[in-house]
């Protein structure tokens, strides 16, 4: 019996989750957090098989709970789940250290072989991020340049390109408007981009937002 946690802020789709997950004779969800902090919590003191972690959490960005997830637990398995498409932040989840990485619009057979695959100790990847990877490494691969900023320079790049004010911005990722300032210049001067007009183009034309 694969024992899961599920960390999402929307009680809906927990509910629908649990009811998918449930359904099905050899996992179980035994426990339910609606934010990063109590997910990195439960975690800890409680014993599951894998987590499944969405990476739009109100207090904590998704990656920063999984890496700190990973800290204290490396060997437990981390599936994120999210609305944004693969090319957005699989790849970087990936590197963070997650299992998996799977859409939300995936139909509910994909995440029940998604979990029996990361429960054996294998990585998932979704039919649609393996060909963009295939595609990547026939073109000859070149890291592009957001998958050089740090997850914090890449979060203020994506909200930037999605329209938000700088305090809007700060309040999203609990920052100072200063600090997320500092963020924003130092992905400009690593991109090589001169001002947030450049750095919202290279957003979209590299599909970073939806």
């Amino acid at each position: 019996m694969i024992k899961i946690l599920i960390a999402d802020d929307h009680a809906l789709i927990r509910k629908g989750l649990k009811q998918i997950l449930d359904d099905s004779s050899d996992m179980r969800v035994t426990g339910e957090a609606e934010s990063g902090m109590q997910a990195i919590q439960m975690s800890q003191q409680n014993d599951y098989d894998m987590v499944l972690l969405d990476i739009s959490l109100p207090d904590k960005n998704g990656i920063d709970v999984l890496k700190q997830i990973k800290a204290v637990k490396p060997d437990m398995p981390v599936l994120m789940l999210s609305m944004h498409p693969e090319e957005q932040y699989a790849v970087r989840s990936m590197k963070a250290g997650a299992a998996g990485y799977l859409n939300k619009q995936s139909a509910p057979a994909q995440l029940l072989t998604a979990i029996r695959q990361v429960g054996v100790g294998r990585k998932y990847i979704s039919s649609e991020l393996a060909e963009q990877l295939a595609d990547g490494l026939s073109e000859g691969y070149q890291e592009l340049l957001h998958q050089t900023l740090s997850n914090r320079e890449y979060q203020t790049l994506c909200l930037m390109a999605s329209g938000k004010k700088l305090s809007e911005m700060a309040e999203i990722m609990s920052l100072s408007p200063k600090t997320v300032s500092v963020y924003r210049s130092r992905l400009l001067e690593k991109m090589k981009l001169k001002n947030n007009a450049e750095a919202i183009h290279y957003a979209i034309s590299n599909h970073l937002i939806e």
